[in-house]
């Protein structure tokens, strides 16, 4: 069997000159600037809806509300104009809100644009907990992880000064959660 040469520099330049290839594909555009001119005319025509609401609620309605109501859905008349606002509020919490209602109706409208909803539907049921609305507990808990005042951090490390290193540290957890819940 014969040993075949590479070919020189200048017939390598020759042999791809005569030959044709195809071009390089380009890869796809990415999928979020295909899909955003069909998703702002959607959001324009349909709104954000009770999702958009249900997310930033707490910030919407103040946490006092978002522990008793929820929004459930957001209803547009067929003709257009403005929409209803279907929320859940706990059963004997039902009357406040409905006092509250003109409030909570400016603080939606603010957050979706003027005049987005009209009305309120308020829905008697139970409410679910989110995390971010959550009962007092959580306040509770940002309040202990607060760090202690110098002239209290000095105490108690004035108090413990005699004490041995492993109990030293046991005790300096334990006098800064007792001086925090104070």
């Amino acid at each position: 069997m014969r040993r075949r040469t590479l070919p020189t520099a200048a017939e390598a330049a020759e042999i791809l000159g005569r030959k044709r290839t195809r071009p390089i594909r380009r890869p796809p555009p990415p999928i979020g600037k295909s899909l955003s001119k069909p998703l702002k005319a959607l959001e324009e025509r349909f709104g954000t809806g009770a999702d958009g609401l249900a997310a930033r609620w707490r910030e919407i309605v103040g946490e006092i509300l978002a522990r008793r109501t929820e929004p459930v859905k957001l209803t547009k008349p067929r003709g257009g104009g403005s929409a209803t606002l279907e929320i859940r509020v706990d059963g004997p919490a039902a009357a406040l809100i409905q006092h509250q209602a003109p409030e909570i109706l400016s603080r939606v409208n603010l957050f979706l644009g003027t005049g987005a909803v009209a009305k309120l539907r308020i829905v008697q049921g139970p409410v679910k907990l989110h995390a971010s609305a959550g009962p007092a507990s959580t306040a509770k808990s940002k309040a202990k992880s607060a760090p202690l005042d110098a002239a209290q951090e000095a105490a108690l490390a004035e108090s413990l000064a005699g004490a041995p290193e492993k109990l030293k540290k046991a005790l300096t957890r334990l006098g800064r959660a007792v001086l925090r819940d104070e």
